[in-house]
């Protein structure tokens, strides 16, 4: 079957138009129960969410579809994405599900599902899920309806999980951190750990009202987190996303440091610790070549994937590693969460700190990346430019002339009519000359269909 419903991670779209309106939800609520309601125990689902004032209605119409399913609904209200993947294990839920869309704008949603393992599911399992939704709903008579509460202390329980990440010998005494949380589901939990662990916090976008989301904040803003640091003198800011699955550092210069070398900065000190499983570091192909050079330094091998901190997890369980991400900030460490967690990140990063007792500009740059360069192009939708003879000529000699000193990487966007061309090399100037002959190619393909 063709899937048109699910993306690289999970369903998402603008907020009360197709896919993410409440007739979608509940249809999907009914698919996923039904899917999920196997054995003869009570089948219970949990469902959290991030602080899109669209959540409310999405949240309801999937409580109502998994009600005429025959499962109860556990409600989390806003709590981080890892929060949601613990408690679906934790509470011995047969699924989970995120309301959210992550890093994306207010006015767009989406929904993640989890299975009961707590681990997002595989596409097998979203495909037959989307394909019960074109049949006629399995309801059950009413008896056999389901129940919904709210679960007051999911919260409390991912707070104590995430302190539990941190090494039991060190404090945050002494440590002057920026947090900025987005206005997202880590409004409360980020500062409140950060604090009971000893640091000194200054909360940003801690103040969220249904639209400001990601609004000038957060990972895909660290401007204002890095204006922050500046401005307190902090020692460091950690900037989350508005699910709080990924983290982007910013150090006491105001300097951005990525996914690539947070993950460096983890794998050395695993390594060292000798508790990085198979001495490999799982990433996708959007990492950039200085982080691949750098591990092989230490001796660590750098796996790669598709796009998706989704395939990232797969690969990880399938080759039992306990740590991966990606280059945006995602960063997965299984020994703790079942999926990106931005704030147990962020904790192996001040732990880092400590421990150094050295400045972040210091400790937070693992190895010098390699010029890279990733541009965009948007096409119609029916289009497929890059099929065409042009696109494909212009792709080949954009490999020829960065051979053996670079790369090419060329994909569509799973969540966005968007062609992503991306390359990276030695030589900075003939990099940026690479992607823009290939997305002028791309972009006179997409007008001339």
């Amino acid at each position: 079957m063709t899937r048109s419903l699910f993306g690289t991670d999970g369903v998402r779209g603008r907020a009360n138009a197709h896919p993410m309106t409440p007739e979608i939800a509940l249809r999907l609520g009914q698919a996923a129960g039904v899917h999920f309601r196997r054995g003869g125990h009570r089948h219970r689902v949990v469902i959290g969410k991030d602080t899109r004032l669209s959540g409310y209605m999405l949240e309801q119409a999937m409580t109502a579809g998994f009600l005429s399913a025959g499962v109860d609904v556990f409600l989390l209200g806003p709590i981080p994405t890892p929060g949601v993947g613990m408690l679906t294990k934790s509470l011995r839920a047969d699924a989970g599900v995120m309301i959210s869309a992550s890093h994306n704008p207010f006015n767009d949603n989406g929904i993640k599902l989890f299975g009961p393992d707590g681990y997002k599911l595989s596409d097998e399992a979203e495909t037959a899920i989307e394909a019960m939704m074109d049949q006629p709903p399995d309801l059950v008579d009413a008896p056999r309806l389901g129940r919904a509460k709210r679960i007051d202390d999911g919260l409390g329980r991912y707070i104590e999980n995430a302190k539990g990440s941190f090494p039991r010998a060190l404090r945050l005494d002494g440590l002057k951190v920026v947090v900025d949380c987005a206005n997202g589901a880590a409004y409360r939990t980020a500062p409140m750990v950060l604090w009971e662990l000893g640091a000194e916090v200054i909360p940003v976008g801690v103040a969220p009202n249904g639209v400001n989301i990601n609004e000038r904040c957060g990972s895909t803003y660290p401007l204002t987190c890095a204006e922050t640091v500046l401005a307190h003198g902090a020692d460091v800011g950690l900037a989350l996303d508005g699910d709080a699955d990924r983290l982007i550092v910013v150090d006491e210069t105001g300097t951005v440091v990525d996914g690539d070398q947070i993950m460096a900065l983890i794998a050395e000190r695993w390594r060292r610790d000798g508790v990085l499983k198979g001495d490999a570091l799982v990433s996708t192909v959007m990492s950039n070549l200085g982080l691949e050079r750098r591990l092989d330094e230490i001796g660590v091998r750098l796996l790669r994937t598709k796009v998706g901190d989704r395939y990232v997890v797969e690969a990880m369980r399938r080759g039992n590693y306990n740590l991966g991400g990606e280059q945006s900030g995602h960063i997965v460490m299984s020994d703790h969460a079942t999926t990106g967690d931005g704030l147990l990140a962020g904790l192996q990063v001040l732990a880092a700190l400590v421990e150094d007792g050295k400045p972040a500009s210091e400790t937070c740059k693992r190895f010098e990346p390699l010029p890279q360069v990733l541009k965009n192009v948007r096409y119609a939708a029916g289009q497929a430019p890059l099929e065409l003879g042009a696109v494909q000529a212009a792709i080949a000699a954009g490999e020829a002339r960065l051979e053996g000193s670079g790369r090419v990487l060329i994909r569509k966007s799973g969540t966005e009519p968007l062609i992503r061309v991306m390359a990276e090399g030695e030589d900075a100037g003939l990099v940026e000359a690479v992607v823009d002959d290939i997305c002028a190619a791309v972009s006179e393909a997409a007008q001339a269909a």
